[in-house]
């Protein structure tokens, strides 16, 4: 699938992002090679592959998933400890939405 400049412009748009020319082009080229790939991997014969709800490794009982365990949870104060501003309990942050 070919995507065009038109396409990139949409997007970053929607993401609100400003591009250059030459990055409107590298991205159009780069996200036409990976929709290409994908459209590859879906001619794929995947009848009698069941799904995977998680990916793991074949690790038996050494896997990497860490024992479920109770925790005292952080507290809100602890959260916030490390912010830059903070107001009321919660964290503040600048407004991102401006259009």
């Amino acid at each position: 699938m070919k995507l065009t400049e038109e396409n990139v412009r949409y997007v970053a748009g929607l993401a609100n992002l400003t591009l250059s020319e030459s990055e409107i082009h590298q991205y159009a080229d780069e996200l036409s090679n990976i929709l290409t790939y994908v459209d590859k991997l879906n001619e794929l014969d995947t009848t009698g592959v069941e799904p995977m709800a998680q990916v793991l490794f074949a690790a038996g009982d050494t896997a990497s998933l860490r024992e479920d365990v109770e925790r005292t949870p952080l507290t809100n104060a602890g959260a916030l400890g490390n912010s830059p501003l903070a107001t009321g309990g919660y964290f503040k942050v600048p407004k991102v939405i401006e259009r």
